[in-house]
């Protein structure tokens, strides 16, 4: 039988209750989920008084695949555990050679290998005796559009609250950059009661970070779920002449609403609980307008217009027409 992946949550709950392994091999493109694991295990493999004797951080550019593999097999001084991070380590030269060491690690090191921006080959040796003897973790960029969600889930594990309004705005401006996304949190959390209702709304979002809370995709979406040609073309408009725009993103958000207008056709139960449990997600209001607005016919046939709209985007049978003109051509046929 297979070995059960850890998700990052079951990973962070063991950390907690002080359940180690000897060897983590935290790998992958988006670097936060390997930050946040390795922080925990910083926290929680020794106290301060047992740092100074136990505790070796190494960076992949200073070090190599012998010194780790030494420092790993040396023993704890009057502590339970020594515990060995390795930063960077896709600069480590030779890194497999630490295959050998994870293949019979020493119980009382715990060993941290930070490989970042790409996943290590899970057929190495490296990479089956870190999953087989500890854990193997693969840290995947999050979708553009299950930012949102994601957004909310985050805040509400701090006891913050946010609407789907702010969680758009905020997913729109940051995009899947989930390093960027805590230090913006962090700030605004800096700014709300410590007791009391602690929630995150469009203006602290506009007046703190600079996103308009007037013109978003947020807004594009509501306005197009209801046909308010006016106030999409005015939201267009804005975006051509904000920097931070990015239309990818824009057509993510678009495809995405569409798609799953269509689930809501094909959805038998149309009631509010019905179409919530369907789209996985409470709100539902912006698809109940679409239903009124739109055929299915319609909403299928402009996936396939978006599609199109990104393909042009990437320069895909398009050699002069600018992301302007793309975007307000789409924005046409979804309106008309």
């Amino acid at each position: 039988m297979a070995k059960k992946e850890l998700s990052f949550e079951e990973i962070c709950k063991d950390v907690k209750a002080k359940k180690f392994v000897p060897v983590y091999l935290l790998m992958g493109e988006e670097p936060f989920f390997i930050d946040q694991i390795t922080d925990l295990l910083l926290e929680n493999v020794l106290n301060e008084s047992e740092k100074d004797f136990n505790q070796t951080i190494l960076y992949g550019a200073e070090t190599d695949a012998g010194t780790i593999f030494n420092a790993a097999r040396r023993f704890p001084m009057m502590s339970e555990y020594q515990l060995v991070v390795v930063r960077e380590a896709q600069d480590v030269k030779n890194i497999d050679i630490l295959a050998n060491y994870a293949k019979n690690p020493l119980r009382s090191t715990v060993l941290v290998i930070n490989y970042k921006y790409k996943p290590l080959d899970k057929r190495k040796a490296l990479a089956l005796n870190a999953d087989k003897m500890g854990i193997l973790f693969e840290s995947k960029k999050i979708q553009d559009y299950k930012m949102p969600t994601f957004i909310t889930d985050l805040l509400q594990k701090q006891g913050i609250g946010v609407d789907a309004k702010s969680a758009q705005m905020l997913a729109d401006f940051l995009g899947n950059d989930l390093c960027r996304l805590n230090k913006e949190i962090e700030k605004l959390s800096l700014l709300l009661p410590e007791t009391g209702v602690r929630r995150i709304t469009p203006e602290m979002i506009e007046q703190n970070i600079g996103i308009s809370k007037e013109y978003n995709n947020f807004e594009l979406q509501r306005a197009i779920s209801v046909k308010d040609i006016l106030k999409a073309n005015r939201i267009i408009k804005y975006f051509e002449k904000d920097p931070n725009f990015r239309p990818h993103a824009t057509l993510t958000i678009l495809f995405a609403y569409f798609s799953n207008l269509l689930i809501c056709y094909y959805t038998t139960n149309r009631s509010d609980q019905g179409l919530a449990a369907a789209l996985g997600f409470p709100y539902i209001n912006d698809y109940k307008s679409g239903m009124r607005h739109f055929t299915a016919m319609k909403a299928f046939n402009l996936i396939g217009e978006i599609r199109l709209a990104n393909a042009r985007l990437n320069g895909v049978g398009n050699l002069s027409l600018t992301e302007s003109y793309i975007m307000r051509e789409l924005l046409y046929k979804i309106l008309h």
